[in-house]
């Protein structure tokens, strides 16, 4: 599937680490380094302008190798792209640990998956079927 994209940073269009990854890295698009206190979050740019499909979101999803070793992760996860959207693609980082983190100009700062969607048409009744589950949820299937 093409994509159109607007690259606006002195950085590469985001792409596949490898032969069967799912999602594409996102880069930081700052100018200078960025120290991100504990607790504190942030919206970083990319420099990415987007033209998606009707019927495709691109969804913003954390790196995990900067959530395990660094406690860096985003506040909106997945955050969501639509279709019809012509802005900057823009990340909201938060730094979880306890030490200070610097976000440097390039570094590769959240993960991108485009994805089909569908569209919802509700059908309004009175009951719901049952099912082997029910009402069950927040832990009701238990530890394992």
């Amino acid at each position: 599937m093409k994509v159109k994209i607007v690259n606006k940073s002195p950085f590469a269009l985001p792409a596949y680490a490898t032969e069967h990854s799912a999602g594409m890295d996102l880069r930081a698009g700052i100018p200078e380094p960025l120290v991100l206190k504990p607790l504190q979050r942030v919206l970083v740019p990319t420099g990415l302008y987007i033209e998606l499909p009707a019927g495709f979101e691109a969804q913003i999803r954390p790196r995990s190798g900067l959530a395990i070793k660094h406690g860096i992760s985003l506040v909106n996860t997945p955050g969501t792209i639509d279709a019809d959207y012509r802005g900057e693609i823009k990340v909201i980082v938060v730094n979880l640990s306890s030490e200070d983190f610097t976000l440097n100009p390039g570094e590769r700062i959240a993960q991108m998956v485009v994805a089909r969607h569908e569209k919802v048409e509700w059908e309004e009744v009175e009951v719901l079927e049952e099912s082997a589950r029910g009402e069950g949820g927040f832990g009701s299937t238990g530890r394992k």
